[in-house]
């Protein structure tokens, strides 16, 4: 259905997840998106799980979570996982399972290294049912998932984790490049960090990545920056959040990604974000930025974990850190935010609680 809403709009309202596009839908879809200088805004109403898509840039899509009546929100975290149940995967699956009953989440977020080793192959792999349907079944997971992808995505097909083929087998399933999540309590801003490292152009140490939509690295992550600063400085969320796959700050085996610190560190610092969270080092940890307010929260256990592969020189901020294997969940209020780290039996290891004024942050 092709409805005008204003001149600069169109209305598609398909069941995004759960049926296809027709060709012709795709094919407008496809040339909206791609010519940047049509002044038309590509608007999507999706109906699985109550997902509203709503998209008025090219380049970061804006989905709408539906707010609950009491004005709360709660999801898990979850990063670096997929091993086809392996390495406790399986294991951390079931207690986010019991978790997510207990807290009535609303969601799941995947801080990226969805499919290890090397992604998945194509959008008909099985490690896409064996690493992710077949494992996360629980009943209260069968909410949506928002996902960016890790280098090790990267290093398979990358475009198959971002195929409505993968949405056809599983409609949980959301993953893009750079989006934006509109909780109404909270917004959310998915970043891909992966095109920031240069060392995976440089020095990729024997693998291959998958570096289609990319372009050039340099405009790709000047595009990026731009949307993500208009982006935040025009929200008006009670509570600002930026996911993305590699740390910020980090005293695990990866440690701080400079590319981030000089980047996007300045960016959620001039924004008021209050959370960045990231997977990419195989642990729990909470560090507090010594700069401003924001809380850097990294959920990267969800299945191998780095037992003693710690970095001692940078430990400034540090609250929590855990080498083990488990998970992250969220919830948040108005003026009340609570974060908690389980493990893999689902013992609460940390739990951190901060409070916020009843005024809009601006």
């Amino acid at each position: 259905m092709v409805q005008r809403i204003i001149p600069s709009e169109i209305l598609f309202c398909p069941s995004f997840f759960s049926s296809p596009f027709s060709s012709s839908q795709r094919d407008m879809a496809g040339l909206i998106l791609k010519n940047k200088s049509m002044a038309l805004c590509l608007v999507l109403v999706i109906c699985s799980f109550g997902l509203c898509f709503v998209s008025t840039h090219a380049e970061l899509q804006r989905f709408g979570q539906p707010a609950r009546t009491e004005g709360t929100l709660s999801f898990l975290v979850l990063g670096d996982w997929g091993r086809k149940g392996a390495f406790n995967q399986s294991e951390v699956a079931v207690q986010m399972g019991r978790i997510g009953e207990k807290l009535d989440i609303d969601f799941v977020v995947s801080t990226g290294d969805n499919f290890y080793d090397n992604g998945l192959t194509g959008n008909q792999d099985r490690a896409f049912v064996e690493s992710f349907t077949q494992i996360y079944t629980a009943n209260s997971l069968q909410k949506q998932w928002y996902s960016v992808l890790g280098n090790h995505d990267y290093r398979g097909n990358a475009e198959a984790q971002l195929s409505q083929q993968l949405r056809k087998i599983d409609s949980r399933w959301l993953c893009l490049r750079s989006f934006i999540v509109n909780a109404e309590l909270a917004e959310i801003f998915f970043v891909d960090t992966t095109p920031f490292v240069q060392s995976y152009f440089t020095n990729a140490e024997g693998h291959t990545y998958d570096w289609r939509g990319i372009g050039s690295p340099r405009d790709y992550i000047a595009n990026l920056i731009k949307d993500l600063k208009l982006a935040l400085s025009e929200s008006s969320a009670k509570w600002k959040i930026v996911v993305g796959h590699h740390a910020i700050r980090s005293i695990g085996h990866h440690g701080d990604t400079e590319e981030l610190v000089s980047k996007l560190h300045p960016i959620l610092k001039a924004n008021n974000v209050d959370f960045y969270m990231n997977g990419h080092d195989h642990c729990l940890e909470h560090i507090s930025d010594t700069e401003s307010p924001i809380q850097f929260l990294t959920s990267g256990a969800g299945s191998k974990a780095w037992r003693g592969d710690v970095k001692e020189q940078n430990k400034d901020g540090l609250k929590f850190f855990y080498d083990g294997q488990g998970f992250m969940s969220v919830q948040l209020t108005p003026n009340e935010a609570e974060i908690a780290f389980y493990d893999v039996s689902g013992t609460v290891l940390h739990r951190w609680t901060t409070t916020k004024l009843l005024h809009s942050s601006t």
